[in-house]
């Protein structure tokens, strides 16, 4: 069997049934065990696939939804570093809710297998960690944004203001002195019942995003307990950023970050 195809057909074969073990997937492609993880981890390379013990979880593209799509795609590196160093702050067993941006995906495609409580109002997240069995998942219901595939509005904000949870991790639009910002004024108002909820809130935002604005401001800069972007963040807002009391969090480039956790 030629080698694409046959990556082609392991990477369906996990994407139809969101989890597949190591034996099924040797059986069903007729190749040896030692095969099937050399493919495992050259499509876990590309974001697509994530191996844990026995098998392995889909973490390829969500449903299509094309803003969200795009935005995926844009500075993939910077968001995929960032998303490892994200997930490390989450502990096994807690409560983390994350919000549907792009980087916030990555950072789901990172925790998928592992023993938490995930809370979200992303489709494409709870459609990528439904797949783990290790996973209690809580959907936040209300209006459907149709370009990202979030829940917004009354209903969303309601039922946020009932739920405690360890960790909100969220994306953002852009970052100035002024805080932090995002492009929808209804995503902003639930991102802020997200804020109101966590015990420790997380900003995950790519380097591109500093000295930016955008339409509705989140909250100051003092307002979140965390902050991680990538190595290219300048000197200049690694001090603004500390000296508003914020924990600065530098992710590596994801491939030593990857090889580090393999």
């Amino acid at each position: 069997m030629v080698v694409q195809s046959r990556r082609d057909q392991l990477l369906e074969m996990i994407r139809t049934q969101g989890f597949a073990s190591l034996p099924d997937l040797a059986g069903q492609l007729r190749v040896s065990e030692s095969t099937v993880r050399r493919d495992l981890e050259y499509l876990e390379e590309l974001g697509q696939a994530r191996r844990t013990h026995g098998g392995a979880f889909y973490t390829g593209e969500s449903p299509e939804f094309p803003h969200f799509r795009d935005r995926q795609q844009t500075h993939w590196d910077k968001k995929r570093a960032i998303a490892i160093e994200a997930a490390a702050l989450v502990e096994d067993g807690e409560t983390v809710l994350l919000d549907g941006g792009s980087t916030t995906y990555e950072v789901a495609r990172v925790l998928v297998g592992r023993p938490l409580q995930v809370v979200t109002n992303s489709l494409p997240v709870a459609n990528l960690m439904a797949s783990s069995a290790e996973c209690d998942l809580v959907l936040i219901g209300g209006n459907v944004h149709s370009r990202t595939g979030v829940t917004l509005g009354p209903l969303a904000n309601t039922i946020l203001r009932e739920l405690n949870v360890r960790h909100t991790i969220l994306s953002v639009a852009a970052v100035n002195q002024r805080g932090f910002f995002n492009s929808n004024i209804l995503q902003v108002e639930t991102q802020r019942a997200m804020l109101s909820a966590c015990d420790e809130p997380v900003i995950v935002a790519d380097s591109t995003k500093f000295g930016s604005s955008s339409l509705s401001r989140l909250c100051s800069l003092e307002a979140v307990a965390r902050l991680v972007v990538d190595d290219e963040i300048s000197s200049l807002w690694r001090e603004r950023i500390e000296q508003a009391g914020v924990h600065l969090h530098i992710s590596e480039r994801a491939e030593e970050k990857e090889r580090e956790s393999a």
